[in-house]
């Protein structure tokens, strides 16, 4: 019995240890990159090692530089904020307006074709992005939307769009086939079972797949660069970040503020959605 105990005691303290250096190995990257964006340039130098920072030697300058208009001597890291959040909403929006109709209709109807869908939407990851986007961008080009961000937009539904049909569509074969059947009994026709009974229970999966979404479109680089290398103005996020990368005048305090800009959003949209993901599913059970 006191072998028991001494096991699982050791398996109990073996896994606290497991977690947290791997916790560490995580957040410590990120926690220097906090670091040193909150770092006068100076200081740094002096001491480029150091990982505590006093509240005296804290400063915000670096932000308001990243953040500033390029006209008045900043890096306009605001319009890009602009520009990345306009087209991660509209690209995850229009992706689940088209994906959630067509899971459901993979996962329930019957039709021609249909065990071979899977291998369709996947074949498309089978390819690398640069494979695809020359064509893209004679096409985009012809078309006249090389240089907007609508464009942009449709780029990252092409991308995002086989993967969440794919994601949505394993989740709403979990849903019992007699929720369904109940809910049609009562009288609800096709939209009233997907409004009243599906989207519910799949909440969790939507939220799941739309963070997937916003995340491949705030963070996307190569498409952003070939489609809007020469509109300055229309930049993303991660183009900006490559221009402060490039930049041999710029402190490397302010690119680490500019990474700083580039992930917190998606920090914070995933902690703010992580509760989402599990209320979600106990409120389509409710409603079920």
């Amino acid at each position: 019995m006191d072998r028991d105990v001494v096991e699982t005691v050791s398996l109990r303290w073996l896994r606290r240890l497991v977690i947290a250096v791997f916790l560490v190995i995580t957040v410590f990257p990120f926690y220097y990159m906090l670091v040193l964006s909150v770092r006068p340039i100076e200081r740094l130098l002096l001491d480029p090692g150091a990982l505590v920072v006093g509240f005296g030697e804290l400063t915000v300058a670096t932000y308001a530089e990243v953040l500033k208009a390029t006209d008045d001597g900043g890096q306009g890291f605001l319009t890009f904020i602009r520009n990345s959040g306009m087209v991660a909403v509209a690209a995850t929006v229009l992706t689940l307006l088209v994906a959630i109709p067509g899971a459901y209709a993979v996962a329930r109807l019957r039709f021609f074709g249909r065990r071979q869908v899977d291998f369709l939407f996947l074949a498309v990851y089978l390819f690398p992005s640069i494979v695809i986007a020359i064509p893209l961008f004679v096409v985009f080009t012809r078309a006249g939307l090389r240089g907007s961000l609508f464009g942009l937009v449709l780029v990252y539904i092409s991308q995002t769009l086989p993967v969440s049909v794919y994601m949505l569509k394993n989740y709403f074969e979990t849903i019992p086939v007699s929720l369904e059947e109940s809910a049609a009994i009562d009288g609800a026709g096709r939209l009233g079972i997907i409004r009243r009974v599906s989207l519910p229970l799949a909440m969790p999966s939507i939220m799941a797949v739309a963070l997937y979404d916003f995340m491949i479109a705030w963070n996307e680089f190569l498409f952003a660069l070939l489609f809007l290398v020469d509109k300055p103005n229309r930049w993303t996020v991660s183009l900006g970040l490559s221009l402060l990368a490039d930049g041999v005048e710029v402190p490397k305090t302010v690119l680490m503020a500019g990474s700083v800009v580039l992930t917190l959003p998606i920090v914070i949209l995933f902690f703010a959605s992580e509760r989402l993901l599990t209320e979600g599913l106990t409120s389509g059970a409710e409603k079920g």
